[in-house]
């Protein structure tokens, strides 16, 4: 308990001191320092503290003295003590009329009392009373401390809060969804869930006497109900978990008390979320690792991997297709990039993960499917419940509602899909990754095939796959397109593209312009330079062949 007035005029050295006004007050009104002041007051006098004067500045004035008692009053000092005997001989009455009005404490100290010895007796029932603070206060912090270590959650903690502060309390995440409460009314919780919360001007906070503790920048003002409430955030490591939020009414001020309790529940919800993070992180991280085992392991034991799965939460019984997909910004796949933005941690890779995660929860809580999806080096791994025979409409449907959203929140990322066939038999998620991995790469090298190929659309291209094992067929090849490679790595331009591009419009020069984005005598002029290079003629269609298969032989063995 803060040291109060009356505790002050309790000591020994003030019983032959009068209490002239103030009497209801005693109790009420603490003490925080002592001093001694002559005029002028100015600035000098802090709020809460005893005051002692000799009246030496205002001899025979009384309108002076009476100027004098206003300005300690105004400073928000607790206690005015005037030696009585020598420069002042008796209180005047309009002094005490004018600390009557004002609810302000004023003692008649004889002057045969030594300032000294008051000041001595004052500031070590002031230090003892800090000191007693101060190991209450810590006895505080290891009780919350120890909560949390003892794996007591967020209601056990603002029950402690509410033990010694003894005011309302709500504990949010950083959503502001309610974590725990203590005495607060339902339709006020309501609001907290409606997040009907209006920011204010922290107008009753910033006269407060312990403007300078640690945690009063980060208290902000809310209007809840018609009430204010104040909030604090919690953090760790720079990342906002949530919110302690606390209400004061008129019975109940915010001392330097209640600020270091506060201060040591910020510290235990930020430990509390800490190690909730850490149980999560560890959750991830081994579903992380199952699914990469599926995934890139063959002959996976059957019996301990289903024991995993079960442990894990994961039904291995169901039947499931594996969707493969590749993570690009796009700025990185453009032809001319627009500029490269400098990227805090924030925004990385492990962000965009976050939310195309969310997606793929949302896409199949939507579809009422199950799904296991994790990320490595780049790409998304997800293995989908399917039906037996509807695995491509399953997959599209999926793809749909997870693109949907994503082509709203990340503008700048662009993903390509590889979808396996469904497989049911032993190392048949692993099968299937293979599957939905070569039906990613062979997209990609594929000149519009748009961003999805499903394995299945791809069997011309593991013919080809087949027959590039070759070494006579990839010395033709190479012989075909090797001054094409050259030219394009020694000059910066894509021939190769060009002609494929070309191939595909069916030899339409107009549409082959439009789509590459050339003047046609631009493209004209890439194309007598194919023909010079490779020694072929675009007009002849076994050359055209030729050419077209060496180049899906080139582009094959490089995604193999």
């Amino acid at each position: 308990m803060p040291l109060n007035a009356n505790r002050v005029l309790e000591l020994p050295i003030l019983q032959s001191a009068t209490l002239k006004t103030g009497e209801n007050l005693l109790f009420n009104k603490s003490v925080e320092w002592i001093s001694v002041i002559e005029m002028p007051v100015e600035n000098f006098v802090r709020e809460n503290e005893f005051v002692l004067t000799t009246g030496i500045g205002c001899y025979g004035d009384p309108e002076l003295l009476e100027q004098f008692v206003k300005d300690v009053i105004q400073s928000g000092a607790t206690v005015l003590g005037l030696a009585t005997g020598r420069y002042i001989f008796d209180i005047p009455d309009r002094i005490i009329e004018l600390a009557v009005k004002h609810e302000f404490i004023i003692i008649d100290i004889p002057w045969e009392v030594r300032f000294g010895d008051i000041m001595q007796m004052v500031l070590e029932e002031i230090n003892q009373d800090n000191k007693s603070e101060r190991l209450r206060t810590e006895e505080i912090r290891q009780e919350l401390i120890n909560d949390v270590l003892q794996n007591k959650g967020p209601t056990e903690i603002a029950n402690a809060l509410y033990k010694y502060i003894e005011t309302p309390v709500v504990i949010t995440d950083y959503t502001r969804q309610i974590k725990a409460s203590k005495e607060v009314a339902e339709d006020t919780l309501t609001l907290f869930q409606n997040r009907e919360l209006k920011p204010v001007k922290p107008t009753n906070i910033s006269n407060m006497a312990f403007i300078e503790h640690p945690l009063y920048p980060h208290i902000e003002v809310f209007q809840v109900n018609g009430e204010p409430w104040y909030q604090i955030l919690i953090a760790t490591n720079h990342r906002k978990q949530g919110f302690l939020w606390f209400q004061l009414d008129s019975n109940n001020e915010l001392s330097w008390f209640m600020m270091n309790v506060l201060e040591h529940t910020i510290t235990a919800f930020a430990l509390y979320f800490l190690k909730e993070n850490a149980i999560e992180m560890t959750e991830i991280r081994l579903k992380d690792n199952f699914i990469l085992q599926l995934a890139k392991q063959k002959n996976n034991e059957q019996i301990d991997i289903n024991s995993k799965a079960e442990l894990l939460g994961y039904n291995l019984d169901l039947t499931y297709i594996c969707i493969v997909g590749e993570i690009r910004l796009k700025e990185e796949s453009a032809d001319f990039p627009k500029f490269k933005r400098d990227r805090p941690t924030t925004s990385s890779m492990q962000s965009l993960n976050y939310y195309i995660q969310k997606e793929i929860t949302n896409a199949a809580d939507l579809m009422g499917r199950k799904t296991m999806a994790t990320f490595d080096e780049g790409e998304v791994i997800v293995y989908l419940e399917t039906d037996h025979h509807l695995h491509t409409e399953t997959a599209n449907q999926f793809l749909d509602t997870i693109e949907r959203r994503l082509n709203e929140l990340l503008t700048e990322v662009e993903l390509k899909w590889g979808i396996a066939s469904q497989k049911n038999e032993n190392n048949g998620f692993h099968n299937s990754y293979k599957e939905a991995k070569i039906a990613l790469e062979i997209g990609k090298q594929n000149v519009g095939s748009g961003d999805r190929t499903f394995f299945k659309d791809t069997r011309i291209n593991r013919l080809l796959m087949t027959i590039s094992t070759d070494d006579d067929i990839m010395q033709i090849v190479k012989d075909t397109i090797e001054p094409l490679i050259h030219y394009d790595e020694k000059r910066q331009t894509d021939l190769v593209h060009t002609f494929m591009t070309y191939n595909n419009y069916k030899a339409n020069v107009s549409q082959t312009a439009r789509a590459l984005n050339l003047h046609r005598q631009s493209l004209m002029y890439r194309l007598r330079n194919i023909e010079s290079l490779t020694q072929l003629s675009l007009v002849n269609s076994d050359d055209v062949f030729l050419l077209e298969l060496s180049i899906r032989l080139w582009m094959l063995r490089k995604t193999e």
